[in-house]
């Protein structure tokens, strides 16, 4: 069974799910129209309490289980994207590098778009090869305020 929970963040509202004890999905908005139990499971909290802190600046690594649901290439570009360090960005060329598959920037930026767990998974690290902010599912002023949280200003 599918469960999820709405909050109210730093960042604006945002619903985090789980299905069999293991975190699946946050997504950018209150979730009201999806359709899942809406429960406030003990993982959800513990997943919630832990995005709080990042907010906060008290936290810098999740601990969480995780369960994203993707295509094997996506899931060698989120375990990348996890590797990327608290304060730090990489661009999509540099993980394409890092995945060992150096043209694939552009897929790159395409599994990043489909992580269903922003901010544990932290796509926000990721810039272009420029050093701009490009691309965020929550909007880029979102991504501004996640990488202003880690005190990150290597981009323009």
């Amino acid at each position: 069974m599918i469960k999820g929970y709405s909050y109210q963040t730093l960042i604006g509202p945002m619903t985090i799910v789980e299905m069999e004890g293991y975190l699946v999905e946050i997504r950018f908005g209150d979730g009201e129209r999806d359709s899942y139990q809406r429960e406030e499971t003990f993982v959800i909290k513990k997943a919630h309490q832990q995005m709080q802190e990042y907010f906060q600046g008290e936290r810098k690594v999740f601990d969480l289980p995780l369960r994203p649901q993707g295509t094997e290439f996506q899931r060698r570009v989120w375990a990348a994207l996890l590797d990327i360090p608290h304060g730090e960005t990489r661009s999509y060329k540099e993980l394409a590098i890092k995945i060992q598959n150096p043209k694939a920037y552009r897929a790159v930026g395409m599994a990043n778009n489909k992580n269903p767990l922003p901010i544990v998974i932290p796509c926000h690290r990721v810039i272009g090869s420029n050093r701009k902010l490009v691309g965020y599912r929550g909007g880029l002023d979102t991504k501004e305020k996640l990488l202003g949280i880690e005190n990150v200003q290597d981009y323009q």
